[in-house]
């Protein structure tokens, strides 16, 4: 009798230490990561692919390859891709209406006309990009274009994150950065969030709509070498963020609230730049990347580097916000 309840005890023992186990923060961790494989959309060899937006209005993806020195307007439905060939290298782009964009560029925003292809000056950035070139940027809820600047040589801290109001006056809002890189806002237009990409960090702003102002900057996240470097963002309709890793091969989904991966889209490059969600119901993300710098061991192991990739991540985005400019009446 003492043996048999000797033997149940250890039967009891070890079936606690199974559910135990089962139940550990470890495999609840590999559980919350859920991991996705994107697939090709669109096969190109970009040397720098950035800047992903979808213009919800006429349903194509904008995005730029910097280093190629062009805009490209890409319908999923044709798998047609126009391309514009731009002046200097194109940092990012945001929709103003159905025909007029603005452009990054080296000198500064531009007005591009997407059927022409014609570009004017916006906003001189002559002074302010000295040794620098735009690069990442989005409108906010209210309308404003803010845009970052990088060093060419990459030097720390020499960098600026501006706004452009509805007038088109610049305004720096975060100096000492170096290389400006993705932005969003939350549903409720209180929280932005910033990447300085060497940081390796991404930041949360308090952020007044009505003043364009952010205070109260807080690290959410910080990422390990071994997942590659922040570059591109953009954010969901729960409010969680999508960042495009450098050197990771991946995009990652962020939960700002713990700071934690909780998704990983796995994508067949090793340089990932950006990423929007598109499509009819905004349930398709699509992703770009880069070949530059790459070695040829590299590109062989990664030949599809530079092309845009897609997956559905079981999550919708939300649409995209476009340029306010302020017209004057004349009476």
């Amino acid at each position: 009798m003492v043996c048999f309840l000797a033997e149940m005890k250890q039967i009891c023992l070890l079936s606690l230490v199974l559910v135990l186990t089962t139940c550990s923060p470890n495999t609840n961790r590999e559980l919350e990561n859920h991991v996705l494989e994107a697939e090709l959309e669109f096969k190109i060899e970009a040397e720098l692919g950035e800047g992903a937006l979808w213009n919800y209005k006429s349903q194509e993806l904008y995005w730029v390859d910097i280093e190629g020195k062009t805009l490209n307007l890409y319908s999923p439905t044709t798998k047609k891709n126009k391309v514009i060939v731009m002046p200097s290298r194109i940092g990012t782009v945001v929709p103003v209406d159905s025909n007029t964009v603005l452009t990054a560029l080296e000198n500064g925003v531009y007005k591009t006309d997407i059927e022409t292809g014609s570009s004017e000056l916006f906003v001189d950035m002559k002074k302010e990009l000295n040794g620098k070139r735009l690069n990442d940027g989005k409108c906010d809820p209210n309308g404003r274009f803010w845009v970052g600047s990088m060093h060419l040589e990459q030097t720390k801290g020499s960098a600026q994150l501006f706004a452009i109001d509805h007038k088109g006056q610049l305004e720096m809002k975060i100096d000492s950065v170096t290389i400006s890189n993705g932005i969003v806002w939350t549903a409720d237009k209180t929280t932005m969030y910033y990447i300085d990409t060497p940081t390796s960090e991404i930041k949360s702003y308090k952020y007044d709509v009505d003043k364009g102002t952010i205070s109260n900057a807080n690290v959410v996240m910080k990422f390990s070498e071994s997942l590659g470097h922040p570059d591109g963002m953009t954010i969901d309709a729960e409010d969680k963020l999508w960042v495009g890793m450098w050197n990771g091969k991946s995009v990652l989904r962020i939960d700002p609230n713990i700071g934690k991966v909780i998704k990983t889209i796995e994508v067949p490059a090793l340089n990932v730049t950006s990423c929007a969600f598109g499509g009819d119901d905004l349930d398709i993300l699509y992703i770009t990347s880069a070949r530059v710098g790459m070695t040829e061991e590299e590109l062989q192991k990664y030949p599809l580097s530079g092309s845009v990739f897609k997956v559905r991540p079981g999550v919708k985005g939300v649409k995209c916000l476009y340029y306010k400019e302020q017209v004057s009446i004349e009476i």
